[in-house]
């Protein structure tokens, strides 16, 4: 594997390991620096299991200042799922350590064309207020669940009901107010850019 180190007379602050525990995501206790290699956070990632993922490799290229790894889709394949928090030795959280990396590669534009295909789940946000299930996504989950998904959506305002819960829809006033909020924050505009993604690789 090519690793790419630091430049001669660079400042240790700025390589990337700093960079991640300098970032707001990053736990205060986060142990990045104390890792020592051991594998025990592959030993029970289900990631690592079923793909080519593994949290060991992407600790050892963080510390060794290897740029490369925001262009890699593995970064990918994790599952958030905190089983190497939970067993690591030095506190250290691979989780969070991909959360990070990827919204580096986000930035970079190397992330964009991974999360490309969620962006309907921003439409939803963007013209409805409410994060729902874009209905592009309804046929998978249909394969997935079978006739439990069907029947779901089919009586979503009965089982709603009976649950005494509210009409999904906000009221203008609150759509209305989210909207300004996603304007405000720059979530509309980060949208954007993301969306033309798909034209370049089209």
């Amino acid at each position: 594997m090519q690793v790419k180190r630091r430049e001669m007379g660079g400042s240790k602050q700025d390589d990337l390991a700093h960079r991640i525990l300098r970032d707001i995501k990053a736990s205060s206790d986060l142990g990045l620096l104390r890792c020592v290699q051991c594998g025990m956070c592959a030993s029970t990632c289900p990631a690592a299991r079923h793909s080519d993922y593994d949290p060991r490799v992407v600790i050892k290229r963080v510390l060794d200042d290897d740029e490369t790894i925001l262009e890699d889709d593995d970064i990918w394949n994790c599952f958030y799922c905190y089983n190497c928090h939970s067993i690591c030795p030095v506190g250290n959280s691979v989780c969070e350590v991909n959360q990070i990396l990827r919204q580096m590669a986000i930035d970079k534009d190397t992330g964009k064309k991974q999360i490309e295909s969620f962006m309907s789940f921003a439409d939803s946000y963007i013209d409805e207020g409410l994060g729902i299930i874009p209905k592009e996504y309804h046929g998978q989950l249909h394969k997935d669940y079978g006739k439990h998904w069907g029947n779901l959506q089919e009586n979503l305002e009965e089982v709603r009901e009976s649950l005494e819960l509210e009409d999904m829809h906000l009221y203008p006033e609150a759509k209305d107010e989210v909207g300004k909020t996603l304007e405000a924050i720059g979530f509309k505009k980060k949208v954007e850019e993301i969306k033309k993604v798909r034209d370049n690789y089209e």
